[in-house]
């Protein structure tokens, strides 16, 4: 029974140094996610370019900036017309050979195989298959270290994202690289750091349980700002690929070192082996050891009532987030602040190249801003409440990305970009607690995996967006502006759940919140219809309710 693993685990306490030294590797799973993700950022970088015109300079003694090229190729803005030149008689062409200007890009997967012009597509298809596989592997993974154990899926990614993270950097046919990168999304950036999450959600106290989770989130981003390191030291793509892939390295010695989750062996029958965890954690932790005999005799009993329980348990799917009116309108609430979230955090990420100054030096600001955001989240996320922070976070983001649309390009619009991804870290780190205490117990996890696939397909899409700078360059900043100031506008419309016990059934859930917006509190206040709800029993995470990271 759930309350009796619950007691298990209270001997080893919240956090202690079992916990820390688990966490530590755990969070490791973090950081190469982050590498795997925006790998694509500098190994398949889009130097500015030109056309190359032919029988005027060759490929072996061109330069980018070559002044003496404006009387051949159309000059807008100041700068070379990159996919266009002129014929003889004057009028504009397509050319299908490049100069490519190499002051921060020597090597790219976009210069070898010319991914530009008309084949912009290329990149950007490279992303959203990556992003596919993460979504892959949330659901398929997720699922198999429900079955199969956190550990083992954990290590399995991790020898699986090395063994891909390397060799993709010698495929030289371009289908052949899609379907690896597709492969990678899978383990790379979903497999080790779901289970690693959960691992640690699993294993830590509830009071430690948010910093713990969006100190994920911050290994994230580190993992982002390694990605533009290397890079900046390293000018060949194919060996810088490789030191990515090797990032994962970090994660081998795991299967020797790292426990299983004691609760995950628990839930399976395996009690002497969660006992054994929890007693060599309470003598780490200076804590006094369980009483095998005990908990050996109640988890057995447990055991032979499991299945009963399940049957007599309620059944809810995810038609039930929209059978009725209330649970409906939060739903769908909550799903467009998920796919927004995304979008806009990942169209900041991909798109630092375009920011004026060093590509590198944008790339590791953009993950390094991510670290305030999440300290200021963790300290204001209990004070203020989760809906005005969540709303006025997106709302900030949202604005920030409008008004650089606005202001020529420079150290500007630079600021103006890194404040809005400040703000737009910090609403993608609270969306996953707001969800979880907003749904029912029934179907919380549901809930988080309808708003995690929205996050995943919107992650998909984003590179897709980018495309659209080719008919305005404002347009996919705007569309990220835009999707931020509404889902941050709606947010004002969802319930607020700080301090109140979480519904656990579907009736519970359809009445929590009813009529609690933030412009009922504000005249009048809001009906409190949840007061006389249970604060419903710690219960075994699943590994499905992890399907919210930023993977």
């Amino acid at each position: 029974m759930d309350s009796d693993i619950d007691n298990l685990m209270g001997h080893i306490g919240e956090f202690g140094k079992y916990q820390m030294r688990q966490f530590l590797l755990h969070i490791l799973a973090g950081g190469t996610a982050g590498v795997h993700m925006l790998s694509l950022v500098t190994v398949a970088a889009t130097p500015d370019h030109r056309c190359l015109v032919d029988g005027v300079e060759s490929a072996f003694n061109a330069t980018y900036n070559d002044p003496d090229m404006r009387q051949y190729i159309p000059v807008v803005d100041g700068e070379f017309d990159s996919c266009h030149l002129y014929d003889s008689n004057n009028d504009t062409i397509t050319c299908n050979q490049w100069v490519y200007d190499n002051q921060y890009y020597r090597s790219s997967r976009v210069i070898d195989w010319n991914m530009i012009c008309d084949h912009r597509w290329m990149a950007a298809v490279s992303q959203s298959v990556f992003m596919f596989g993460v979504f892959t592997g949330a659901v398929v993974l997720g699922s198999l270290a429900d079955r199969f154990g956190r550990k083992t899926i954990f290590c399995l990614s991790g020898l699986l994202q090395l063994i891909l993270g390397v060799s993709v950097a010698f495929f030289s046919e371009y289908y052949s690289f899609l379907f690896m990168r597709y492969l990678l999304g899978i383990f790379g950036s979903a497999g080790a750091y779901i289970t690693g999450f959960v691992l640690t959600m699993e294993l830590v106290g509830p009071s430690k349980r948010t910093i713990c989770g969006i100190s994920f989130q911050a290994s994230f981003a580190l993992g982002v700002m390694l990605v533009a390191l290397w890079g900046a030291l390293i000018g060949d793509r194919v060996m810088l690929q490789v030191v990515y892939g090797l990032h994962s390295l970090l994660i081998i010695p795991h299967y020797w070192i790292m426990d299983e989750s004691p609760r995950w062996l628990w839930s399976q029958g395996r009690i002497h082996e969660a006992v054994s965890i929890v007693e060599k954690a309470a003598k780490m932790n200076g804590q006094d050891a369980p009483d095998r005999a005990f908990y050996v005799s109640r988890g057995m009993s447990g055991m032979r009532t499991k299945e009963e329980m399940e049957l007599n348990a309620p059944k809810a799917g995810i038609i039930d987030l929209v059978r009725t009116p209330n649970l409906r309108a939060k739903t769908l609430n909550c799903a467009l602040n998920w796919f927004a979230n995304s979008i806009v955090y990942y169209g900041l990420s991909l798109n630092t190249g375009k920011l004026l100054g060093n590509p590198y030096l944008m790339l590791f600001i953009v993950g390094l801003v991510e670290w305030p955001s999440y300290i200021a989240t963790v300290l204001l996320m209990d004070r203020t409440g989760r809906r005005s922070l969540i709303s006025s976070t997106m709302l900030l983001g949202g604005f920030a990305c409008l008004l650089a649309v606005f202001i020529p390009n420079g150290t500007v619009v630079t600021v103006i970009v890194m404040v809005g991804k400040f703000f737009i870290a910090a609403s993608f780190a609270i969306i996953y607690n707001y969800t979880a205490e907003m749904f029912p117990t029934v179907v919380r996890n549901t809930a988080l995996g309808v708003g995690s696939m929205c996050a995943r397909l919107s992650g998909a899409l984003t590179p897709m967006i980018g495309l659209l700078d080719s008919l305005d360059k404002t347009l996919p900043t705007v569309i990220f502006a835009s999707l931020a100031l509404l889902a941050g506008a709606l947010a004002l419309f969802l319930p607020e759940t700080a301090g109140k016990p979480m519904p656990q059934t579907l009736e519970e859930g359809e009445e929590f919140g009813k009529g609690d917006t933030a412009f009922s509190s504000c005249f009048g206040g809001a009906r409190r219809r949840t007061a006389s709800l249970a604060v419903p029993e710690q219960s075994t995470p699943r590994n499905d309710i992890a399907l919210n990271i930023r993977d």
